[in-house]
C-alpha cells in the first residue's frame, strides 16, 4: 500500500503563509510612521560646487558637487557630478565647501574608467572637508570618476 505525501510546494506555501497570517493584523492597523518634511527626504545642504584639485577637470554640465540629506533622523553626504583625472597613486580631489564637513570620516565606492577589470574607486570625505581618492597605481591609472553614486552616512 502506498503511503500519501505531502509535496513540497504545498509545505513551502504553508510555511510561507503562516507567519503572514501571525503579522498581518498588526500591520493594517499599525499608524503610518512619521516622516521628515518633502515625501521623507530633507535636503539640509542643497547642491554645492566642490572645490576640485587642479590636477582634476570637471567634466561640461557635469561638475562635482556634494548635498546633504536627513532620511529618516540619519543625516547622509551625498556626491554628483564626473571628473577627469589622471591619478596613478592616491591624491586629493577636492574639497568640500564649508557648509559641508563631515564630523567623521566618511567613505564610498564610485564608478572610474574600466583598467585590468577595475572599475571602482574608493573616496573618503574627511573631517578637514578634503575629498580623498584610494586606488589608483602607475600600472592602472584613473582617468576618470563619475560620484553620482557616492552616499555615506554623516551622522
Amino acid at each position: 500500500m502506498t503511503q500519501p505525501s505531502t509535496s513540497r510546494r504545498s509545505l513551502l506555501t504553508a510555511a510561507l503563509a503562516a507567519p503572514a497570517v501571525a503579522v498581518a493584523g498588526p500591520l493594517l492597523t499599525a499608524a503610518p510612521a512619521a516622516a521628515d518634511p518633502v515625501d521623507g527626504c530633507q535636503v539640509v545642504v542643497d547642491w554645492t560646487a566642490i572645490a576640485v584639485d587642479p590636477a582634476v577637470v570637471n567634466e561640461p554640465g557635469a561638475p562635482a558637487e556634494a548635498r546633504v540629506i536627513r532620511l529618516a533622523g540619519t543625516e547622509f553626504l551625498q556626491l554628483r557630478g564626473t571628473v577627469t583625472c589622471a591619478f596613478t597613486a592616491d591624491g586629493r580631489l577636492g574639497t568640500l565647501p564649508a557648509t559641508i564637513r563631515p564630523p567623521k570620516l566618511t567613505r564610498g565606492v564610485c564608478p572610474r574608467n574600466n583598467s585590468l577589470g577595475i572599475n571602482a574607486i574608493r573616496i573618503e570625505a574627511n573631517t578637514a572637508g578634503a575629498v580623498n581618492v584610494y586606488g589608483p597605481q602607475a600600472t592602472n591609472k584613473v582617468t576618470w570618476i563619475q560620484l553620482d553614486n557616492f552616499s555615506s552616512v554623516m551622522r
